[in-house]
Formats: C-alpha cells, sequence, structure tokens
C-alpha cells in the first residue's frame, strides 16, 4: 500500500503560484498523480516552477484534462473537499477519520479533489464523490488558500502510509479484497451506468428533460452512499438491457 494510488485533483486551478505550491506539497509527503481540470493557468509557467522548487516533476508528469470525469477515470473511491454545508443526507467528515478510506483498497486508483481558488467545487462535481470532507476552520474566516488545503489533507493521509508500518498495523487499517468481481466498480463504469440509467428513465417518462438532473443527482447520491461493486454494476446495467429489450418487444407487438 502507498500512496502511490492517490490522484490529487485540482479543478480549474487559476493560479500557478497555488499549482507550484501544491507539487511541492506532493512531493513533501510521498504523492505524485497530479491532475488538472481545465486549469485556468500554465502548470509549467515560471511563478510554477519556482514555487515547485525541488518538486518539477510533479508539474512536468501532471496531467491536463478536459472534464472531472476524465480524471477519475479508473479510480473506485473519491473524496471532494468543500467548505459548504449541504443538506444532502451525506454528512461532511472531518479529514483525518475520512481520507484513510482512500487506502483500504490496495492497488486500486483512489482521488482527492479540490475546487477552484474563488468558488470551490458545484454542485454536478461533488456528484461525482462518494464522500467530503471539510477542514475545520475558525467560522470567522473558513476559506483556506488551496495549497494549504492541499497540504493539511495531504499530511493526513502520509500519517495512514502503511508501507512502513509493521504487518499487525497494516492487517488494522487494510481491508482486502479478493476477485475483481468483488472490487469496487470504478467511478467511470458507475458514471456510465448513470447514463444508460437516465436514458431509460426518459424514455419511459420517469425523468422529464427539464428536470432529470435534480432528479439523477439523488440516485447518484444514493448509489455512492452504497460503493458498488463492479458485478453490482453489472447486474444493475443487466436490468436495464432487459427492460429496453422489454420496451422493444411490446412495441413490436403492438406494431404487428
Amino acid at each position: 500500500m502507498t500512496l502511490d494510488q492517490v490522484r490529487i485533483i485540482l479543478v480549474e486551478p487559476s493560479g500557478p503560484i497555488n499549482v507550484g505550491s501544491v507539487a511541492r506539497v506532493m512531493k513533501n509527503f510521498g504523492f505524485n498523480h497530479l491532475v488538472l481540470v481545465n486549469p485556468q493557468c500554465d502548470p509549467l509557467s515560471p511563478e510554477a516552477l519556482q514555487m515547485a522548487v525541488h518538486a518539477k516533476d510533479i508539474l512536468q508528469s501532471s496531467r491536463s484534462l478536459a472534464t472531472l470525469p476524465e480524471a477519475l477515470q479508473g479510480c473506485t473511491r473519491a473524496i471532494a473537499t468543500t467548505a459548504r454545508v449541504r443538506d444532502w443526507g451525506t454528512p461532511l467528515e472531518n479529514p483525518h477519520l475520512a481520507l484513510p478510506w482512500l487506502l483500504e483498497e490496495p492497488n486500486r486508483s483512489a482521488a482527492l479533489i479540490f475546487g477552484r481558488e474563488d468558488r470551490g467545487l458545484s454542485n454536478e462535481e461533488l456528484n461525482y464523490a462518494q464522500r467530503f470532507v471539510r477542514i475545520p476552520t475558525n467560522s470567522t474566516y473558513p476559506s483556506l488558500n488551496l495549497a494549504t488545503a492541499v497540504s493539511l489533507c495531504c499530511y493526513e493521509l502520509a500519517l495512514f502510509d502503511t508501507d512502513n508500518q509493521e504487518d499487525t498495523v497494516k492487517e488494522e487499517l487494510i481491508t482486502s479484497k479478493n476477485g475483481s468481481e468483488n472490487d469496487p466498480a470504478s467511478l467511470d463504469v458507475v458514471e456510465t451506468y448513470y447514463q444508460e440509467l437516465e436514458s431509460l428513465l426518459l424514455k419511459i417518462g420517469y425523468l422529464y428533460a427539464h428536470t432529470s438532473a435534480s432528479r439523477m443527482e439523488k440516485f447518484r447520491q444514493l448509489y455512492n452512499r452504497a460503493q458498488l461493486q463492479t458485478k453490482e454494476v453489472a447486474m444493475l446495467r443487466g436490468i436495464l438491457r432487459q427492460v429496453e429489450w422489454a420496451i422493444g418487444n411490446l412495441h413490436n407487438h403492438k406494431d404487428s
């Protein structure tokens, strides 16, 4: 188990100094994978490279992608950071308690998502995460600098890096699961299911185009809490295919 399985994802970062500082923090605590979603600055600008100091390799190996779903491809677990309180039925957790969950599946990619410097993550972007953390701060000034937030979370995660722990400690911190079907479904696989579900629900009239986004948000929250396994997503997609077949068969009978 290493921190190498965790991606640090920054959504639309606008400050090259912040991006360079994040790279330095990542290097400090043993993280290697930086992903930038639609960056609003050049991660290889002189300012970013100067702030990175000896972590220029993190910037040079970083990936810039257009959307958050692309950044999450292959991940089975994702935690998003947010400073806002939302009435979603999903609690905002303390980083110290929630973040170790990202390391519980050996050799499975996981993601820690940070929002924009000025307004954080949108509700739509938060829907891609399964859990949410809020760094405790003074209520008179709760907003944290992006690099500071990344630093605090990386520190908390590094405390649970089990590479140098004794085997007895590893057993307490890691829940090992064998068999690919019983593994947590990757987020891109679950996203495909969401798209198929929405298409079917629109077809049968359960959803309407003008309200589908908000209704699907509820489904996403429900399934995110369930933490679906690969075999469970396959079963759910099989149900959708069978319903599609039944609808088509019914229409064929009516036409004949």
